[in-house]
């Protein structure tokens, strides 16, 4: 069985901010939005609230209209906004009740060649169950899925196809691929986990369960942590490490029940020496398949843009029932482009530039000897 995770940064809409060449044109666009998103949900609209609307809005390009580079603003029924003739905005409703809308980012299409790149990966990593990280919807996972991964027979090589919308406004949700061989006969999303700092994950962890050829049962929990792109770094840190506390509690949890075949994958958005995944990588007894004596990583233990070793950012952690099964893994970069230029490591010819790229980040995955 190999079980991979990859990063696929969206497959046929990204939101424009995400997309920027640096991170210092996208980034002040997303904390606008979460900013806005956040004061929008609230109950009362104070005076002071209602300068932080405007505030956040005109950071948006959203003052003077509904429509802007990176985001729209949506009143749906009722109004949030009145503009004057003058030139004057206000605040008009008085809280979330008064109104029925929202602030969304705009979005582009990803580069075609992009995405044959990104189907190239998949078909090469050929995984039998694939944790998908920065997926639309469902409907778009499918879509790519049934169209361009196929198999010699001409049917889908991934017949089961699940995404289960999160958190994150933006269309960045995780999902999971897998072969008829390995069918999914289970899941429970954690979208709505608490703790005592109130909702836990940014996007969710998913939890999927497997039945492997033999009838063994395989749980895996896919996730996409706090990205530590925007937003301070003591708070993202403090995101990052209550997510990686909760997983550990699903999969401690997971055992207990039974369920001794755990994988947990994933863009973990930080480092495997980092206090944030800490209660995750040091509070269990989950074993990174990058530790296995076989596991080939081309010189390289990065994941993500250089594949240095901060960069390791994608995880394939395995239970000890997996983890001595295991025979190897490594990591598929031939979808990244190789640094400035592209040279860094044997890339796709299909990939003349950065923009042709699969994703940013490589896949990386696991093979286990399961009877």
């Amino acid at each position: 069985m190999r079980v991979a995770s990859y990063n696929v940064e969206n497959l046929f809409n990204r939101a424009r901010a995400l997309d920027q060449r640096t991170w210092s044109a996208g980034r002040p666009v997303l904390e606008a939005f979460q900013a806005a998103s956040t004061l929008l949900e609230e109950p009362v609209y104070t005076d002071s609230i209602k300068h932080d609307i405007l505030r956040e809005l005109g950071r948006l390009g959203l003052r003077n209209g509904d429509t802007a580079r990176f985001a729209r603003l949506r009143q749906n029924r009722g109004r949030l906004l009145r503009r004057s003739r003058d030139g004057k905005v206000h605040v008009v409703a008085q809280g979330r009740a008064d109104w029925i809308g929202w602030v969304e980012l705009t979005t582009d299409r990803v580069q075609e060649l992009a995405l044959v790149n990104t189907a190239r990966v998949l078909d090469d990593v050929r995984a039998d169950i694939v944790g998908v990280v920065e997926a639309e919807n469902r409907f778009a996972l499918k879509r790519f899925s049934d169209a361009g991964l196929v198999g010699a027979d001409g049917r889908p090589r991934y017949p089961h196809v699940m995404v289960v919308d999160g958190n994150d406004e933006r269309g960045i949700d995780v999902g999971v691929l897998s072969t008829a061989a390995y069918p999914l006969v289970g899941q429970v999303s954690h979208v709505d986990d608490t703790d005592a700092r109130g909702r836990v994950f940014s996007r969710d962890c998913a939890e999927y369960h497997f039945r492997s050829p033999a009838g063994a049962r395989v749980a895996v929990l896919v996730n996409h942590f706090k990205s530590k792109g925007y937003g301070g770094k003591v708070a993202s840190d403090a995101i990052r490490e209550r997510q990686a506390a909760r997983v550990a509690t699903i999969y401690r949890d997971l055992v207990v029940a039974g369920t001794a075949l755990v994988a947990v994958v994933g863009d973990l958005n930080d480092t495997p020496d980092s206090a944030p995944l800490a209660p995750l990588l040091s509070g269990t007894d989950l074993r990174d398949i990058s530790e296995h004596p076989a596991f080939d990583d081309n010189g390289r233990p990065g994941t993500y843009g250089y594949c240095t070793a901060r960069n390791k950012l994608d995880y394939v952690l395995l239970s000890p029932g997996l983890f001595e099964r295991a025979t190897g893994g490594g990591i598929h970069r031939r979808g990244v482009w190789g640094g400035r230029r592209g040279r860094l490591w044997p890339i796709y010819d299909t990939m003349t530039a950065a923009v042709h790229a699969g994703s940013d980040h490589a896949a990386i995955y696991a093979d286990i000897a399961l009877d």
